[in-house]
């Protein structure tokens, strides 16, 4: 089993998907967004399955500082915007195969342990 977890290393909870897996000796392959942005194709994934407004985090500090709260954009817009400014994703982005979790999902990762 190896996972992709999508964040950045100044994140607690992108630390606590890394801490959990590694506890467990699972292989993780760790993407820094803040390094290398995570492709349009791999967001779209999440987006499929979340909706595109899972990912977005309205609490972050750069989402205020764009002053993205009465934005009006459409999903294609969202996406080049994520893509451009990963500090607006909810973090972390997490992939097992097809099995896909955005931010912390403890619950969802021990079941995909189990299996």
């Amino acid at each position: 089993m190896e996972v992709q977890i999508f964040g950045v290393k100044k994140s607690a909870e992108t630390r606590k998907a890394q801490r959990f897996f590694a506890e467990r000796r699972i292989r993780v392959h760790f993407v820094d967004l803040m390094e290398r942005a995570a492709s349009p194709g791999e967001l779209r994934r999440f987006a499929q399955k979340f909706g595109i407004g899972a990912l977005i985090d309205p609490s972050s500090r750069r989402y205020a500082e764009l002053g993205l709260a009465h934005a009006r954009l459409s999903d294609e817009r969202w996406m080049d915007r994520l893509v451009d400014e990963p500090l607006l994703l909810r973090m972390p982005l997490v992939r097992n195969g097809n099995q896909l979790t955005i931010g912390a999902a403890e619950a969802e990762w021990k079941q995909w342990l189990a299996k």
